[in-house]
């Protein structure tokens, strides 16, 4: 769609610096913005891409507006301003409401008439489908499992059994859903399988990246609040609970029946062991593993950042030396402590 940036400011509220019938059709990098580009700078890194951009308009905070050679809409939170421009510029693409003559649904499945099913889907029994959700091409349903109104599978989704999705959620190509927890008893003859009797239940506006996996509870069931956010390649274990708003990037694991609370951010490659408890506002830096309850709401870190390599190994040839050197300081210690 086009519009004008006039039209823009006065739907979502920020102030236009120019020309209000500039018009706008597409969002776009300020590197790789032309003529009819809206883009945004909220990191300082690009100040010279800012200076240069080719934009129609870029938006950005009023402290950053002198910088800018082309139109302006000014807003505290410009990340945030743009996510809501780009989405009205390019919106999901219309689907058609029906089940595709190669789908093979249950009969005891109820599918409203007004969801999409796409080539190549399975749907077990006892499930529903809701209105205008969309399951797309390849993806599984099992048995005994809820996809709410307006949610999308986008392909080749797994939902293995007793899998209960909220409203509006977005599950991307690969993620697996509700297969088995990591359970596992010795016995004199080797491991024996425990059974996993739980399931998953997932709030509404939850977006699930590409091929994540959630597993399902082993008695209780795996929860997921509202509003959260999954990048991909993460893996969330049997009977974890997640509060709501918390978000979680590429390559993340949280053990078993670990509860996490609202709002928390985990960094790529972080984890956590099992059944610990995280407070609200807990901010997990990259690569950080928690081992430990956190009742306090902050930042939590505990990775090296790469450096050159000769560096490194001189730390780590000093770290290897701390044991010698607190017994020789223990030693002298002693030594002090008899004078």
């Amino acid at each position: 769609m086009t519009i004008s940036l006039g039209e823009l400011a006065i739907q979502f509220g920020c102030e236009l610096v120019g020309d209000p019938s500039v018009e706008v059709s597409k969002a776009s990098t300020l590197g790789g913005a032309d003529a009819k580009s809206i883009s945004f700078f909220s990191n300082s890194a690009y100040r010279e891409q800012l200076r240069n951009t080719r934009a129609a308009a870029v938006i950005l905070r009023a402290g950053d507006a002198a910088s800018c050679p082309v139109s302006a809409l000014v807003d505290p939170n410009p990340y945030l301003l743009y996510a809501r421009i780009a989405s009205l510029l390019h919106p999901a693409p219309a689907f058609q409401p029906g089940i595709h003559p190669g789908a093979v649904v249950a009969s005891t499945s109820r599918v409203s008439v007004t969801a999409q099913i796409a080539a190549a889907v399975v749907i077990g029994n006892n499930c529903e489908i809701g209105d205008a959700a969309i399951i797309g091409p390849g993806c599984i349903v099992g048995d005994d499992c809820v996809i709410g109104a307006g949610s999308r599978l986008v392909a080749r989704v797994t939902l293995v059994q007793n899998v209960n999705i909220g409203a509006r959620c977005v599950i991307h190509p690969g993620a697996v859903i509700g297969c088995d927890g990591f359970g596992n008893a010795m016995s004199q003859d080797g491991w024996v399988k425990v059974p996993q009797l739980g399931g998953v239940v997932i709030g509404d506006d939850v977006e699930i990246g590409a091929n994540t996996t959630v597993d399902r509870g082993a008695i209780e069931d795996t929860v997921i609040g509202n509003g959260v956010r999954i990048d991909n390649l993460v893996q969330i274990a049997h009977n974890v609970r997640i509060g709501e708003h918390t978000a979680m990037a590429a390559m993340s694991g949280i053990s078993g029946s670990t509860v996490i609370g609202k709002r928390c951010l985990f960094g790529g490659q972080s984890g956590t062991v099992g059944h610990l408890t995280i407070c609200d506002d807990v901010i997990i830096t990259g690569r950080a593993m928690i081992t430990k309850d956190i009742s306090k709401p902050g930042s939590y870190a505990g990775s090296f950042p790469a450096e050159e390599s000769s560096t490194w190994k001189r730390r780590v040839a000093r770290i290897r030396r701390l044991d010698s050197m607190a017994e020789r300081l223990s030693a002298i210690e002693k030594r002090v402590d008899k004078q």
